[in-house]
């Protein structure tokens, strides 16, 4: 049944829109302009007008929304290929099924009327308008990744990103780096932010200045770390930590380009779940943030927000993160193995 708040004349009076059209708009009939529908359904979403809830469907939905309504492929990225599957594991181990959402939907009017349970929402963005009408219609949501402004029973899973850069920071330093870079400022998700915020508070704590390198998905070729890499020996990064799974290898391809040998010349660290890294030439040094785990948990979260009276404990579930040295940030000497015939380098 709708729960307590404003009603649909009250929607109706702050679209400037009749009763009618409200009721077309929130139950997706009618003849209503998509322009129309889309701006009663904001305006409902904004008020917490919570929706009539169906009968249960034993399914659970998944969207990725911090580039919503960009159409990108977020199952090729290891991270979320990688927690997918664990989810769709746990989901079906519980009696669920799990719809995925495909990220250039998250602009559209269909989470108002979307047939779930409830929602797992990775990477939630500031404004979300995807959790704004989750919230509007009353659906369960449990967050991958700490949400922008959380209430008071939300549950989120994530990792300790201060003690996960603090730990990547503290390695690179004692490897030898005195002028550590990050490849960073991309996202608007929490997970980007937390880990810069912490990246700036280790460089004001030593007295070193911050170097951060803006990261482009599109920047195969690391041509970001051009004007740095060029630079004199006494300001030229020695070491880089890359915040977003392709950065390690654009930081190769700029160090091969630039004529900089590692771990010789720079230490490198990537949050990656791509076993490449671990394969390449030299072995790439990776933080898993252990997608298996956190899909598995929110999983197990959301079904107990669903069925248990006492629900999941609200606040954050933490997954510690996993930091494997290999010999991109190991000071010393490195001679590189012999490559069989035709086996390719990362």
């Amino acid at each position: 049944m709708p729960g307590p708040g404003p009603t649909i004349a009250d929607i109706a009076r702050a679209a400037e829109v009749s009763t009618a059209t409200v009721s077309h708009a929130l139950g997706g009939t009618g003849r209503v302009g998509e322009s129309t529908r889309r701006r009663v359904r904001e305006v409902a979403a904004a008020l917490g007008y919570s929706a009539r809830r169906g009968p249960r469907t034993r399914t659970l939905g998944l969207a990725v929304t911090t580039y919503a309504g960009s159409a990108w492929n977020y199952v090729e990225i290891a991270y979320f290929s990688r927690l997918l599957t664990a989810a769709t594991a746990a989901a079906h181990a519980r009696g669920y099924a799990l719809t995925l959402l495909p990220a250039d939907r998250g602009a559209e009017p269909l989470w108002h009327t979307l047939a779930v349970d409830g929602m797992l929402l990775l990477d939630s963005p500031a404004g979300d308008p995807v959790l704004r009408a989750l919230r509007a219609r009353g659906l369960p949501v449990v967050f991958d990744g700490r949400p922008p402004d959380p209430r008071a029973g939300d549950v989120w899973v994530d990792n300790d990103h201060e003690a996960t850069t603090r730990e990547v920071l503290d390695h690179l330093a004692a490897a030898g780096a005195t002028r550590i870079a990050l490849h960073s400022a991309y996202g608007r998700e929490y997970y980007t932010g937390a880990v810069t915020s912490a990246y700036a508070r280790w460089c004001a704590e030593r007295g070193v200045a911050e170097q951060i390198v803006p990261f482009d998905p599109e920047d195969a070729q690391g041509h970001a770390f051009d004007p740095v890499f060029a630079g004199p020996g006494r300001t030229r990064p020695d070491a880089v930590y890359c915040v977003y799974d392709p950065g390690g290898r654009q930081v190769l391809a700029a160090a091969a380009r630039h004529g900089l040998r590692i771990p010789h010349e720079l230490l490198l660290v990537c949050a990656s779940e791509d076993p490449a890294y671990a394969a390449g030439d030299p072995p790439v040094s990776t933080v898993s943030l252990r997608p298996e785990v956190i899909g598995e948990s929110a999983v197990a979260a959301l079904v107990a927000l669903l069925e248990s009276p006492e629900g999941a404990e609200p606040g954050q579930l933490t997954v510690p993160a996993a930091l494997t040295v290999r010999t991109s940030s190991r000071s010393g000497p490195y001679t590189a193995p012999r490559a069989a015939p035709g086996t390719p380098s990362l």
